[in-house]
């Protein structure tokens, strides 16, 4: 019987480097969820040295809204500018990994609405990549939104309480709120309303799941 994981899976191999060199040149310069994760990051990692892992990072724009200290690692399936603390990889078809390192916070934004199939496996992988004391901060898109926006290269697409639910298989989640909320769907646009969400943590009742665009979830290992 099919269960959707073929069409998944060919969506997501329609959508290969070629489209991703292009696509990712949208993310410079920041733009306001990286700037909310930027925020959400610096505060996670407190005041000392950590080592950071963004997968997915595009042109590791991330990078440019982080605190001194925090030394920042990125892979992507099309990177834009190679250097040494970036790798190219395809991590629909390899392992999450970045030599022989672990990290003390790894990022995922915007990323596993996009791996088909593949979710509960990259979830292991990244806990593999944690330190004892590591967070893992992850954002997933609210597709119960009352506008919801499908992009064409989604793969990924179900509803909040299963993606929580097999995240919770493999890390403690600490704590879950919304990147922003938005009667229209999508980011905020507006200076106002982005200025308004990017100190919003709170959880709203009946109002979040039909108006957060997406949500953070910031994440320990399990012993």
């Amino acid at each position: 019987m099919d269960n959707g994981q073929g069409t998944r899976a060919g969506v997501a191999d329609s959508h290969k480097r070629d489209f991703w060199i292009q696509e990712n040149k949208k993310h410079t310069p920041a733009h306001y969820r990286l700037r909310k994760t930027g925020q959400v990051v610096n505060r996670a990692a407190g005041s000392g040295h950590c080592d950071l892992l963004d997968v997915g990072c595009g042109p590791a724009t991330l990078a440019t809204v982080l605190r001194p200290g925090i030394s920042y690692h990125g892979i992507d399936i099309a990177i834009q500018e190679p250097a040494p603390n970036l790798m190219e990889l395809d991590i629909l078809k390899q392992p999450i990994t970045f030599g022989n390192h672990r990290f003390d916070i790894v990022v995922a934004q915007g990323l596993f609405e996009y791996l088909s199939d593949k979710q509960s496996e990259k979830f292991a992988e990244i806990a593999d990549l944690l330190t004892e004391d590591g967070k893992f901060i992850v954002t997933y898109t609210n597709f119960g939104h009352r506008a919801k926006y499908v992009f064409k290269a989604f793969s990924n697409v179900q509803p909040m309480a299963g993606f929580r639910a097999d995240l919770a298989r493999h890390f403690t989640i600490d704590r879950q709120f919304p990147t922003s909320y938005n009667w229209n769907g999508g980011q905020p646009g507006h200076r106002l309303l982005q200025a308004v969400n990017m100190n919003l943590t709170a959880n709203i009742p009946v109002v979040g799941p039909k108006l957060a665009v997406e949500y953070f979830f910031v994440c320990s290992r399990r012993n």
